[in-house]
């Protein structure tokens, strides 16, 4: 915090403040939607020694969460502390699957304030309530893959009374809480680029038929056929393959339009949390589309980025 200086020293500092937030949003205003409400008094690096000062970067084509949020360069480090472009790559694209989902209009706006936080004198840090809209949006569909809301993302550690990043939308009306129209695992967005990425952020998945769906609680338990073919292995091995049975998680009430019909073979993503083997996307294996078509010849060749999953 700043602290001190007298009388003299604090309107200098805050008639410096205005200057610069003035200036930025008019630089801004043309190509983004975000609102700056208040100026976050800490310094950028909070006590923390870093190798380089903070520069202000383009945002590489490449990081994909970031890269169309509406405005071009981006400050290193971040406000997550990233250090290095390749560093947030790595830790972005475990949310890229998450823009898919459509679960809050500012979730993008609220990452990418943290990811790639926009070039100003200081760093403006999303506001607490943006944070409690995206999470409240967004956490029933990251329960339902088996993720909760990460600890670095907690909102009382964001702003609400001093300087903040909101947008028009956060005030806007949602569905409740809790609120799931499809099954998020079912969404059958048939996109190959949408696919290959919930292919990368799951662990393993599979070419199958289903023989039985029952429900489990809150839960639909999916029962395999016993011909099954590893498309990625990941955490499973060959052993685990055989006696595979998945769960939609969260899913028994939620509508999944694959699972009406169970004579189709199909295409399942998921990974393991504690003892269940969790569905994280299940797609018709139709050899009549041509996007469905290209995705597996994709599959053959395509590389996963590498990256550390942030929710923990």
């Amino acid at each position: 915090c700043v602290r001190g200086g007298g009388e003299s020293g604090r309107g200098a500092l805050l008639a410096s403040a205005t200057i610069t937030l003035l200036m930025a949003l008019l630089s801004l205003s043309q190509s983004s939607e975000y609102e700056y409400l208040n100026w976050k008094t800490e310094t950028f690096t909070g006590g923390r020694t870093y190798d380089r000062p903070p520069q202000c970067m383009p945002i590489p084509d490449d990081l994909r969460l970031c890269h169309d949020v509406g405005y071009g360069s981006m400050l290193l480090p971040n406000l997550l502390e990233h250090e290095t472009m390749a560093e947030v790559r790595q830790q972005a694209g475990s949310w890229v699957p998450l823009l898919h989902k459509n679960c809050h209009a500012d979730t993008q706006v609220f990452l990418c304030s943290l990811f790639a936080p926009v070039c100003l004198e200081r760093p403006v840090y999303p506001c607490r309530w943006l944070c409690e809209a995206v999470r409240d949006g967004c956490t029933p569909i990251m329960e339902s893959f088996g993720f909760p809301w990460p600890r670095m993302l907690h909102c009382d550690q964001f702003p609400q009374d001093e300087v903040c990043i909101s947008t028009p939308n956060t005030t806007e009306a949602r569905q409740p809480k809790g609120y799931l129209p499809v099954c998020p695992p079912c969404e059958d967005e048939m996109k190959t680029d949408v696919i290959l990425e919930h292919m990368c952020a799951s662990e393993f998945a599979i070419k199958t038929k289903i023989k039985e769906v029952k429900r489990e609680n809150s839960d639909r338990k999916v029962i395999l056929q016993k011909r099954r073919k590893a498309l990625k292995f990941g955490s499973l091995r060959k052993r685990d393959l055989k006696k595979l049975t998945l769960y939609l998680k969260n899913g028994a009430d939620c509508p999944c339009s694959q699972l009406d019909n169970l004579s189709n073979t199909y295409l399942i993503m998921g990974r393991r949390v504690d003892k269940q083997h969790l569905i994280t996307g299940i797609h018709k294996w139709d050899k009549s589309s041509k996007e469905f078509k290209k995705t597996i010849k994709k599959l053959e060749s395509h590389k996963c980025p590498t990256f550390e999953s942030l929710f923990k």
